[in-house]
């Protein structure tokens, strides 16, 4: 393969390279929400209201409104793509990465529980039944369970509805994902949300340089990680000449696009709010280059949970939260490490400036610091 290089990339390098792809080393001051949403191949979004933050912390002066009206307008949508997770994305990469990530969607669901509870339940008949319900107009979960159930009375009326979420390209449409709004979500095919298909012969390739692009360098094990498919390496080995190719310190080879340039890594960070399960900290198999094993299980819950991080010199150094009751918001920083004084000064200052945001008439806005967590 051409493009081989003898640099060896420590996690220093790295994490300089993810945050300055990721804009997490200066806010953009010109790109738009939907030119972000696309650079970073879409958002993890299971909590509605986390791409608001992801983007306000990468974008000067973000309105969150902007969003709300994107996600109106139908320019960006929200369904299940990448490891089998809810992301927002814009509304061609909806139509272009479902098809691509569809052959895990199908053995996910070979390995899920409710696998067995569809006896008789054939994937086609099934799949042809929701679309034709969902023609009518948006279902939520409870009305497609009450229609599916007596049509497959020999199945588990939510593993009819867990099904299809993998099975077909369902987009939670809105109030679901407005900031400010409550409630479930509500189903629609992506086709008939968007009016067009989806696109009908999907590049792997050209996903793979998108990745790298939004978080590389990176080995063949991280990108199969961040988007859950098998098989990549043959998608690596025929992009021969567009990549150049790294290691990290312990030997794994890791790929970039050939005409991509990596930051200086002694590149200041300023201390930075991460949205709760922002794919900063999900896409790579080898977390090194962001966040410290030990303190892996504090970031990520058993119950798939995924905090939200402060950054401190550009790596994990402890979680936040906004606690709201009584009329005050509380933007609550649990550091696991002491905090020197500038860096404890910048997460203030932009806690400070989140809760004007997010939380305009609280009576009282206040950032606290936890003692170190043990």
């Amino acid at each position: 393969m051409s493009g081989m290089t003898n640099d060896v990339l420590g996690p220093r390098a790295l994490n300089r390279a993810l945050l300055q792809r990721q804009l997490l080393l200066d806010r953009s001051p010109s790109l738009s929400a939907p030119e972000v949403i696309e650079r970073l191949v879409g958002m993890q979004s299971q909590a509605p209201g986390a791409p608001y933050i992801g983007l306000w912390t990468r974008l000067e002066g973000f309105d969150f409104e902007e969003l709300s009206r994107l996600t109106r307008e139908r320019e960006v949508v929200r369904l299940v793509l990448m490891r089998g997770t809810v992301h927002l994305v814009t509304a061609a990469d909806a139509l272009r990465l479902r098809p691509l990530v569809q052959p895990m969607l199908d053995k996910q669901f070979r390995g899920t529980p409710f696998a067995r509870l569809l006896p008789g339940a054939a994937r086609e008949e099934l799949v042809k039944t929701v679309r034709e319900l969902l023609a009518d107009g948006a279902l939520g979960p409870a009305e497609l369970r009450a229609e599916l159930g007596p049509r497959w009375p020999d199945a588990d009326p939510g593993a009819l509805v867990d099904a299809v979420r993998l099975w077909a390209p369902l987009v939670q449409v809105p109030p679901r994902g407005l900031w400010g709004k409550s409630g479930g979500p509500r189903y629609a095919t992506v086709e008939d949300w968007l009016g067009r298909p989806m696109d009908a012969d999907p590049s792997p390739d050209a996903m793979v340089l998108r990745y790298l692009a939004a978080f590389g360098p990176a080995a063949v094990a991280d990108m199969q990680k961040w988007c859950g498919l098998t098989g990549l390496r043959e998608v690596v080995e025929r992009l021969g000449p567009r990549l150049r190719r790294y290691r990290d310190e312990s030997g794994r080879v890791l790929y970039d696009p050939a005409d991509a340039s990596l930051p200086d890594p002694e590149t200041p960070v300023p201390a930075r709010l991460v949205a709760d399960f922002d794919n900063l900290l999900l896409s790579h198999a080898d977390r090194a280059r962001i966040l410290a094993d030990g303190y892996r299980r504090r970031v990520m819950g058993d119950n798939g949970v995924v905090r939200g991080t402060i950054l401190v010199d550009g790596f994990v150094a402890g979680i936040w939260k906004t606690e709201r009751a009584r009329g005050a918001a509380v933007l609550r920083v649990t550091p696991f490490t002491r905090l020197g004084a500038a860096d404890r000064e910048a997460l203030e200052a932009e806690g400070t400036r989140l809760l004007a945001v997010t939380d305009p008439e609280a009576g009282e806005r206040e950032v606290r610091f936890d003692p170190v967590a043990e």
